[in-house]
């Protein structure tokens, strides 16, 4: 189970800058459900995954694993809970390295370094048998620079290094918003096969509606830093993108509205 309770987070505090990014953030993923993060430009989703991952630390809440509280743990500690797939296909690998040795070091995550299990025959053996599951003929380059290859060559395999050790969160942040179509819906395919094959616990950032749709049991929508909408259980199975898509537009009417009542008490106080 991973809980997140009471999480905010405020940017440049005290100035004109400032910005509320989490607003008491309340949230539980139950183990083995993938949920979708859906919102507009600066909802907060993406703060929301790197205050999870550790990239920075909130200012009020907590983040529990299994009832542990990782709040005040540094990302690299996190590493070994949590596997992570980035936006851009070119982070979270070394472009001049081997696919095996990338590989060899997603195995090694919250181990001490080294890549002398890249040379053992029955590790490189085993590397291939999980990369001929890409279905992406990348089993026989296991020589090759990773940054020889195309984007979503790349993401599938950050996507398998990620979860290579069944980490007990996989954070997603738009992993297919970069690739061409094609790749996208093939990287989004695999990603379903792998979070259901490993029965793993995930939390995706899209903007894709399509995807919010199709992939996760669960989809949470922000706005403002807050959590304002849910749909799970039969809700979920029955939503289909225009229904997500009209509680946008309502989110937005009811912001217009709120605007214009704000403006009706200012004009009376002048």
């Amino acid at each position: 189970m991973i809980s997140i309770r009471n999480l905010k987070k405020t940017f440049f505090p005290d100035t004109p800058n400032e910005v509320r990014a989490l607003r008491g953030i309340d949230l539980d993923i139950p183990d083995g459900c993938f949920t979708a993060v859906i919102g507009s430009n600066g909802s907060g989703k993406s703060t929301l995954l790197n205050a999870v991952a550790g990239t920075f630390f909130p200012d009020q809440g907590k983040v529990l694993i299994d009832g542990q509280d990782i709040t005040g743990w540094p990302e690299h500690r996190r590493a070994r809970l949590i596997g992570r797939v980035f936006q851009n296909p070119f982070a979270g690998t070394a472009a001049d390295m081997t696919i095996a040795e990338n590989i060899v070091m997603a195995m090694r995550r919250g181990c001490r370094r080294g890549l002398g299990l890249a040379l053992r025959p029955s590790v490189r053996d085993a590397i291939a048998d999980r990369i001929r599951s890409l279905n992406m003929g990348l089993e026989d380059r296991l020589g090759n620079p990773i940054g020889t290859l195309s984007g979503g060559q790349r993401q599938a395999l950050t996507l398998l290094m990620a979860t290579w050790l069944r980490p007990r969160l996989l954070l997603l942040d738009e992993h297919t918003a970069a690739l061409d179509p094609k790749s996208a819906a093939q990287v989004a395919e695999l990603t379903l096969d792998i979070i259901r094959r490993e029965k793993l616990t995930a939390l995706m950032v899209t903007h894709s509606m399509q995807q919010a749709v199709q992939l996760p049991d669960h989809i949470i929508m922000m706005h403002k830093g807050q959590i304002v909408r849910q749909f799970g259980g039969q809700e979920k199975a029955r939503v289909r993108v225009p229904d997500l898509l009209s509680a946008f537009d309502q989110l937005r009417r009811r912001e217009q509205l709120d605007e214009t009542v704000a403006d009706i008490i200012r004009s009376q106080y002048r």
